[in-house]
């Protein structure tokens, strides 16, 4: 008989302060990672939403 999981919980711990030796060009790139974390996602959603016009 398989086994169906219906919640799953994941809580995570970040602490900022451990990057404190970051500068400002590693900042800007982080903000570029960002910046193509969020297109990639806009991307992916756009993708979606023309699959289901197309139904």
């Amino acid at each position: 008989m398989p086994i169906e999981i219906k919640e799953l919980h994941i809580k995570i711990n970040v602490d900022e302060g451990a990057n404190s030796g970051n500068t400002r060009e590693d900042k800007s790139e982080s903000g570029k990672s960002t910046d193509a974390i969020i297109a990639a996602c806009i991307e992916g959603v756009m993708e979606i939403l023309e699959k289901q016009k197309e139904r």
